[in-house]
């Protein structure tokens, strides 16, 4: 009698995965990308239908991303670069937004960042988007992490909805980078299910994204 093989749903899950990015190459990338990873940006950016969506960086951030002790992570197509993600540590300076949204003083250093991601066309549809979110969200949990925020623009469906999905809150909107309008968005990272729980305020309280931004 023939056997028939059933997958379990964590099995199927891998198993889509693994076709849908077949062909592409996903590791952690060091400074020697930097420059690849700045030009992906600004190619992918000039065509966007409207430059406010995502806040480019100079040459500059991915070099001071990496020493602040962010991570980079890419996939590649054929040798090629086609998105990237980042990891940001914001440490417990002023540029840490988790005192808006209520992190204590003393929780500021356990603070990280969902910051950009970048997927070229070639590579959409593929999940890259919501891979990268789920990887830095782990990685985040690994190193010691008791809270995550992102940024995003209030007209990037997607990106809300993937923050929205992982749980994350909105926390306030309020213009930034230059005066761009953002949502906060985070989430309290406790080893126990968050999802739609606000890190430190009721519930009703609406926050939004830094350029934890994607496109």
């Amino acid at each position: 009698m023939e056997r028939r093989m059933t997958m379990n749903a964590n099995e199927k899950r891998h198993a889509e995965r693994y076709d849908a990015f077949a062909g592409l190459e996903i590791r952690r990338l060091g400074g020697e990308y930097a420059d690849d990873a700045h030009r992906l940006m600004l190619d992918v950016v000039s065509r966007l239908p409207d430059s406010a969506l995502f806040a480019t960086d100079d040459g500059g951030y991915f070099t001071e991303l990496l020493a602040r002790g962010g991570e980079l992570y890419g996939a590649f197509g054929n040798g090629k670069l086609a998105a990237y993600s980042t990891l940001a540590y914001p440490g417990p300076g002023d540029g840490n937004l988790g005192r808006e949204f209520g992190v204590p003083e003393e929780e500021l250093d356990r603070v990280w960042m969902l910051d950009a991601t970048i997927v070229h066309e070639s590579a959409r549809g593929r999940g890259l988007q919501r891979f990268f979110h789920e990887l830095r969200e782990r990685r985040a949990r690994e190193l010691g992490a008791r809270c995550l925020y992102s940024t995003v623009h209030p007209a990037n469906d997607a990106s809300r909805r993937n923050l929205e999905a992982a749980g994350f809150v909105r926390q306030f909107t309020r213009p930034m980078y230059g005066g761009l309008m953002r949502h906060c968005y985070a989430k309290r990272l406790s080893g126990r299910d968050e999802r739609h729980a606000n890190p430190s305020r009721p519930a009703d309280v609406h926050a939004g994204e830094p350029d934890g931004q994607g496109v």
